[in-house]
């Protein structure tokens, strides 16, 4: 994943943007934040960026690493990525420390869109007397924590769904067998997507045929993001690889079944049942479900009937498609869709990215203007 800096932004909002990316994989589900202090000459007096969930956010990081060094704070500015929190939640009001430290300006990239926060921030740094200034790195800010940002505004977690296919879209042979298609550097590349991810999903039907673990294991990462699993008819065999000490694992269903409800959730598994149209899973209700979860980005790596059926109920944003350069002919496609009979009614995307990884090629691809909220 390429660095989001922009080359116009001053150097400590490049920094503190760097700062806020390292903190992508540690953060979830809060926002990945860095923080930079400067004096008025230049120097840098300190600096940090959000731990784990209940952990010191990137302002007071920043504040201990200068009192580490022996730097007094007063008078000088404060780069960060995001509104400094106002609130008491899993911690402190970070613009009270801000203030009680002495601090003369911020510069924050944009206002956290948490209503609990939502520029009261921003208002209490000039109460108390604090010049503020927002907007430097506000859309890199953004597209870094796009999975907050849609979680506090839309409610529902950002969708992101992985494809690895041959060249003339194929995931899988005419006989199943789809492992593998892609390269060593694709597979490690999206288990580094998995690793930003608050949760991977995927369907009954990939459980059943493939019993797979959908951890991280080819990338370092601080945490395993939870796992959600598409379960109708609640068919998760007891004895599945997916129940990973540590994680969670949600299984929605449409069909009640408390006998193997109270089973599967005795290995561990949280099951909730929400009966959408034909017995599926309503999957829009599955999504704003999981926001209230905290899942902030969704991982869907799935078979071509959940993600065709995800895709025309309109709640994918985005596409990881991993291209092999290699045709395969009849078998399984990306997505089980429609015919549709004018171009008109195609899903309209945008490329966002193109990358080579080994023999392969990455595309990232979001559906047009579903990132403006």
């Amino acid at each position: 994943m390429t660095n989001s800096t922009h080359p116009a932004l001053h150097n400590e909002m490049q920094q503190t943007l760097r700062l806020a990316e390292s903190a992508r994989l540690i953060s979830p589900p809060n926002p990945g934040i860095g923080c930079l202090l400067s004096s008025s000459d230049g120097l840098i007096l300190g600096q940090g960026h959000t731990q784990h969930t209940g952990g010191p956010h990137a302002e007071i990081m920043a504040l201990r690493d200068a009192a580490a060094q022996g730097h007094d704070v007063a008078g000088a500015t404060a780069w960060v990525t995001l509104e400094p929190c106002s609130h008491h939640g899993r911690t402190g009001p970070c613009c009270d420390a801000l203030i009680a430290a002495g601090i003369k300006k911020v510069v924050a990239s944009i206002a956290d869109p948490n209503p609990l926060v939502s520029g009261q921030g921003f208002e209490r740094l000039r109460a108390a007397g604090v010049e503020v200034e927002v907007g430097p790195g506000a859309q890199e800010s953004r597209e870094l924590n796009i999975g907050f940002f849609s979680r506090m505004i839309r409610k529902t977690p950002w969708v992101r769904m992985k494809v690895a296919a041959s060249l003339d879209g194929k995931t899988a042979l005419a006989n199943g067998v789809s492992q593998w298609i892609t390269s060593d550097a694709a597979r490690a590349d999206g288990h580094a997507w998995r690793a930003r991810s608050c949760a991977v999903l995927t369907g009954i039907g990939t459980v059943l045929q493939d019993n797979p673990r959908l951890d991280v294991r080819l990338v370092n990462t601080p945490r395993q993001p939870h796992l959600v699993v598409v379960d109708s008819r609640l068919e998760t065999p007891l004895d599945a690889h997916l129940f990973i000490a540590g994680r969670a694992l949600y299984i929605y269903a449409a069909v009640q079944n408390d006998a193997k409800k109270a089973a599967l959730e005795a290995r561990g598994a949280t099951v909730i049942y929400l009966p959408g149209a034909g017995g599926k899973v309503d999957l829009q209700a599955m999504l704003q479900d999981l926001a209230r979860r905290e899942i902030n980005e969704l991982h869907v790596e799935a078979g071509h009937k959940l993600n065709g059926s995800l895709i025309q109920a309109g709640l994918v944003d985005e596409f990881l498609v991993y291209l092999a350069p290699k045709l395969i002919g009849d078998g399984a496609g990306m997505a089980k869709l429609g015919p549709i009979t004018e171009l008109s009614k195609a899903l309209e995307l945008e490329f966002r990215a193109t990358d080579r990884l080994g023999p392969d090629l990455r595309i990232v691809a979001r559906v047009r203007g579903r990132d403006l909220f």
